[in-house]
């Protein structure tokens, strides 16, 4: 049953998910620096950076709210096997193997092949790999921690 308390945790997963992107690919961040080599801007000046940024900044607005989608999708998935879990008796330390054992089978998997079949240099695959793959666990436990917080 669909409570204002699940409700409020799938949302607050859903800004968790946010901050912890934000953070995880800034600029500043190892993953972030290994993103924008992924996208090319390591190999632009200063000024072409800058113009990408500005011709991507009307359409941020969508894409942000595209991510937030995708966010909330995993944040119920997530805010589903803490809260049944737990109330059902089952440890939260089985619950968080659920979602590491959901993680393994279908988000590295995902990732694995995109960057097998996608255009990512091999000199940065294993990187990219590892970053992308391990931006959603983290998410994930963050997400199953402050869930458990309040079950």
């Amino acid at each position: 049953m669909i409570t204002v308390s699940f409700i409020l945790l799938v949302l607050a997963g859903v800004v968790l998910s946010v901050v912890v992107g934000t953070l995880w690919h800034m600029p500043q961040s190892p993953m972030g620096r290994l993103h924008m080599r992924y996208l090319g801007f390591d190999k632009l000046s200063p000024e072409e950076q800058k113009q990408k940024i500005e011709e991507a900044k009307p359409t941020m607005p969508k894409v942000y709210g595209a991510q937030m989608l995708l966010s909330l999708l995993t944040s119920v998935a997530v805010v589903t096997i803490v809260t049944m879990s737990v109330k059902n008796g089952v440890d939260l330390t089985v619950a968080l193997g659920f979602i590491v054992f959901n993680w393994l089978c279908f988000i590295v998997p995902t990732i694995g092949a995109h960057i097998l079949w996608g255009n990512c240099e091999r000199e940065i695959a294993w990187q990219k790999f590892f970053a992308d793959a391990l931006y959603p666990l983290v998410t994930m436990l963050l997400t199953a921690f402050l869930v458990s917080l309040f079950v």
